[in-house]
């Protein structure tokens, strides 16, 4: 194991080459490249450490970060400052902002991944052919990854943790507002990696603000890149998805659902959609529509709209909505399509459990969904209708989290329905090959 002292050194040494001149293109495209070639590089390596190694980096990344507390939080003070200066929204520096719980929270979360079983080299499957022949299907690392986010700077921690259990070097590209701050964090990270002789490159962050930057990850960085992860805005997870010439694992919107059904106990619903909608409205698992069953409306209409009201929430409904309470904006057909991060909701009342999941089908992002009902019969056929990520019977959406499924932490949701769907943990991000112990077996 490497020195604290020695860690430093290579630290700042990596520092010092890894950021590129101002000016030129050319420069960017040198370092970029540069980066994507270091990163397979330490990808060799870390696909071939041992569990302990990983978790003894891990463990060490999380001391760093918390060592590193007031750095990050000066960092962040000047990022912070800034978007208040651009005009940035409430819940947009709500997601920029840390304090010290949530840098806590961060190295938490990082031990946390520490604590999880390592995926690779897990066998998955094994059998025994009939002319002798032992298959097993065992997990591997993906390779490299790069991820892109947006001002969400606790990423770059949950993000270099579960690639790094994984056996994955990754390529980490901030938003710009954040830059300072993820880079601290990214800086404390790897002190951990070279305390525990890991390669610093397994973990490399991308150091400057040009978006071209972006356009080179996307491009695969000369074949070094195997599969990009974006966490942002609807505007930089479609630039992602229609640029990029790797596979990706995203999702574009989190237009996510909370059918409160005929046989609800009201005062259940009234918890879980509160939770869902106003918990924290900028993360991609805020309900975003309330759907309520008619054969209900009569009554619980009325209270689950007072209660999000005087919560300080935004109101947008259909004609019966608007009906129980002036203080409803009439909703429109835009409304029932928009993820709004915000405290913003939009109301309908509908025909009973085929219209809402017929709705849901209609207006939802395959995200995350979620019925609240007594009846055992109307669940089931919500959680088997309901073709998204994540559905849930009587519980909030904002459960749609990685760490709350027991991954320790995601590096994102997954929405599409190749390789990875829902919260994306270590193990999701593995790929695995086949291995075949024979005893001179040919094939005729």
């Amino acid at each position: 194991m490497a020195t604290a002292s020695a860690a430093r050194t290579d630290v700042s040494a990596a520092a010092d080459r890894s950021v590129p001149p101002a000016g030129a293109g050319a420069a960017l495209d040198a370092y970029m490249l540069d980066m994507g070639r270091r990163a397979r590089a330490a990808a060799r390596t870390l696909a071939l450490a041992e569990p302990e190694v990983k978790t003894q980096a891990l463990l060490a990344a999380a001391a760093a970060i918390r060592a590193a507390a007031a750095e990050i939080l000066a960092a962040n003070a000047g990022d912070v400052a800034k978007a208040k200066v651009d005009g940035m929204t409430g819940s947009f520096l709500d997601r920029l902002t840390l304090t010290p719980a949530r840098i806590e929270a961060m190295a938490e979360g990082v031990e946390a991944v520490a604590a999880l079983p390592d995926p690779v080299g897990k066998v998955t499957e094994r059998w025994t052919r009939p002319n002798g022949m032992v298959i097993e299907r065992v997990r591997t690392p993906l390779g490299v990854i790069g991820v892109i986010y947006e001002s969400r700077p606790n990423v770059t921690a949950d993000a270099a943790a579960l690639c790094l259990r994984a056996g994955n070097a990754v390529i980490l590209r901030g938003g710009s507002d954040g830059l300072a701050t993820s880079g601290a964090i990214h800086r404390a990270f790897v002190t951990g990696l070279a305390a525990a002789g890991l390669p610093q490159d397994a973990v490399q962050f991308v150091a400057v603000a040009d978006r071209a930057a972006v356009g080179h990850m996307l491009a695969g960085l000369d074949g070094n890149v195997d599969v990009i992860v974006p966490r942002g805005g609807k505007s930089l997870v479609a630039r992602v998805q229609s640029d990029a010439r790797v596979p990706v694992f995203a999702h574009l919107d989190g237009i996510n659902h909370v059918y409160v059904d005929k046989a609800a106990d009201l005062d259940m619903a009234k918890s879980v959609v509160l939770n869902a909608k106003m918990r924290r409205t900028g993360v991609c698992g805020a309900a975003e529509t309330l759907l309520v069953d008619r054969a209900v409306a009569g009554t619980y209409l009325e209270p689950l709209v007072e209660m999000l009201i005087a919560a300080g929430c935004e109101v947008r409904g259909d004609a019966a909505v608007q009906a129980v309470d002036a203080r409803v904006r009439p909703a429109s057909d835009a409304d029932w399509d928009t993820e709004y991060l915000d405290a913003i909701i939009a109301a309908k009342v509908v025909d009973g459990l085929a219209d809402a999941i017929a709705h849901i089908e209609a207006h939802g992002s395959h995200h995350t969904d979620s019925i609240v009902t007594q009846d055992d019969a109307a669940a089931q056929r919500f959680l088997a209708e309901v073709d998204s990520a994540i559905v849930l019977h009587n519980a909030s959406t904002q459960f749609a989290d990685g760490g709350e499924f027991g991954f320790g932490a995601e590096i994102g949701i997954a929405t599409g329905r190749m390789h990875a769907r829902g919260p994306v943990g270590a193990e999701q991000l593995t790929s695995f090959k086949y291995r075949i112990h024979g005893s001179g077996q040919t094939r005729p």
